[in-house]
């Protein structure tokens, strides 16, 4: 299994979880900034495991990730019309 390194030098596997992708950027950032990070920080990290990926390792986790935000996506929209159904059904005071 091919593994890349953030920033910061944390290992990590290139198995397809876009999470564990996610949870190695969010630790080494915190660890470093104690939460104090912006926009620049999480794109020069994004951008530094962008560079150590293959065309196909691009795609494979491209298509994850949008995988992971529609199932996000359809979860608010989900939730969002419980919520306007549950207040219509509500009995009024």
């Amino acid at each position: 299994m091919r593994r890349i390194t953030t920033t910061a030098g944390t290992p990590i596997d290139l198995d397809g979880d876009v999470l564990a992708i996610l949870e190695a950027v969010s630790r080494d950032l915190t660890r470093r900034h104690a939460l104090d990070y912006g926009f620049e920080e999480v794109a020069r990290e994004i951008q530094h495991l962008i560079d150590q990926l293959t065309e196909e390792d691009l795609r494979i986790y491209l298509k994850e990730s949008l995988f992971m935000s529609f199932n996000r996506f359809e979860n608010e929209r989900m939730t969002a019309l419980v919520r306007r159904v549950m207040r219509d059904v509500e009995p009024e005071p």
